[in-house]
């Protein structure tokens, strides 16, 4: 009984330090593990002797402590020193601790804060998690206190890390395998296609109609395979989080005039009249150009396709309640009101649209919603469509 009851009590020991010091016991070894190596912790106070006292418990524990007085000078260490968790007084000479709160979560997302503070209230408290903080420590506390808080946000924050570092790898093995598997697909069927075009212009003999009708049959549906997996790939390429980092200001003009030099020779073969309307001093918009071109020239090739022999594209542009207002409208053969709540889901396709893949649309409404901008359509069968997306201004025109 004796030998068993220093046992427990030994393992109380034991998990008294993981909570407390960040210590763990590695059971292979035998041996006592600190975890708090290298994790740096910045305090930013005004109260020299509360940094104080949070600067020695921490160092007992074996964290690397700094310290700053207030917002500007805590700002440029948590750029300078990246820290693991950030300790932020609410009232600081200078800005306050919930805009220092609102800069860290820019400048790095993973960093963990904590707000401690000796004037705490229910409403500063929620409006600092709202800020991003992960947790809430009235002054004064124990070392105790200081410790357990650190250890459940550090933890948090490996979480947080292992999770990010779990999800990009998932990213990055689907978008592989779907360019491995688009690769492998579309080889063999442009092979086929090619061949296709052999024997329908004659190069392998003569072909009876017949034939030619079979074999033309046979080509649409080798052409509609091949751009089913280019729409598929794009689609799968699209990334919100990449399209928000190359965000700049981008002038809508040239995005369109781009357009209408790729297109113009397709609209002339339906006689159809590309027309754009977009003022000079038009403000910039913030956008990713490359995806965004795709996505208005994914609606202008709709345009184009299911508009009407000798009709009329048109684009304009225009300055709306902060925002820049762009609207595409053909006289098309229009889309049917029961359809419309559906055209922007994967794989949806309306009757007529046979040699649709359904992921257009779908990939225009998702790189619309990576730019924070909507997107809506107005359509009558036989009268044609309206596409209209509302986008942000660039920060500077702001």
């Amino acid at each position: 009984m004796g030998a068993s009851y220093c046992i427990t009590a030994n393992w109380d020991l034991i998990h008294q330090a993981v909570l407390l010091f960040g210590i763990e016991f590695d059971a292979t070894t035998s041996k006592m593990i600190n975890r708090t190596e290298n994790i740096t912790i910045l305090i930013i106070d005004d109260d020299e002797s509360m940094c104080d006292a949070c600067v020695q418990t921490y160092v007992k524990s074996g964290y690397i402590v700094d310290i700053a007085g207030d917002g500007i000078s805590g700002m440029q260490k948590v750029k300078d020193i990246n820290p693991d968790l950030v300790l932020v007084d609410l009232k600081m000479p200078g800005i306050s601790g919930m805009v220092v709160l609102e800069e860290i979560k820019k400048i790095d997302p993973e960093i963990v804060t904590i707000v401690i503070t000796g004037y705490a209230s229910i409403d500063s408290a929620i409006e600092s998690m709202k800020k991003g903080a992960y947790d809430f420590l009235p002054k004064p506390f124990t070392p105790e206190e200081l410790r357990l808080i650190t250890k459940r946000a550090l933890e948090k924050r490996r979480l947080t890390i292992e999770s990010n570092r779990l999800l990009q790898e998932k990213n990055e093995m689907r978008e592989g395998f779907i360019s491995m598997v688009s690769h492998q697909l579309r080889t063999p069927l442009v092979a086929v296609q090619q061949y296709f075009e052999v024997i329908l212009g004659g190069m392998a003999g003569e072909v009876n109609d017949e034939q030619r009708e079979m074999l033309e049959r046979s080509k649409i549906r080798i052409d509609q395979l091949i751009y089913l997996i280019k729409d598929w790939l794009n689609l799968s390429k699209i990334d919100a989080n990449r399209i928000v980092k190359k965000l700049a200001s981008v002038n809508i003009t040239s995005i369109f005039t781009n357009i209408f030099n790729l297109m113009q020779t397709i609209a002339k073969e339906k006689n159809i009249t590309l027309k754009m309307d977009i003022p000079e001093n038009l403000p910039t918009i913030s956008a990713d150009k490359e995806t965004l071109e795709q996505a208005f020239l994914n609606l202008v090739d709709n345009g184009i396709k299911y508009g009407n022999y000798g009709g009329s594209l048109f684009v304009g542009a225009k300055e709306k309640n902060g925002y820049i207002e762009v609207s595409i409208s053909d006289n098309g053969i229009g889309i049917p009101e029961d359809k419309l709540p559906f055209i922007f889901e994967q794989f949806y396709q309306v009757e007529f649209k046979s040699d649709s893949t359904g992921l257009g649309l779908s990939i225009v409404k998702r790189i619309m919603d990576a730019h924070s901008a909507t997107i809506k359509v107005t359509s009558k069968p036989e009268k044609g469509s309206t596409f209209t997306v509302l986008l942000p201004k660039s920060e500077e025109e702001k």
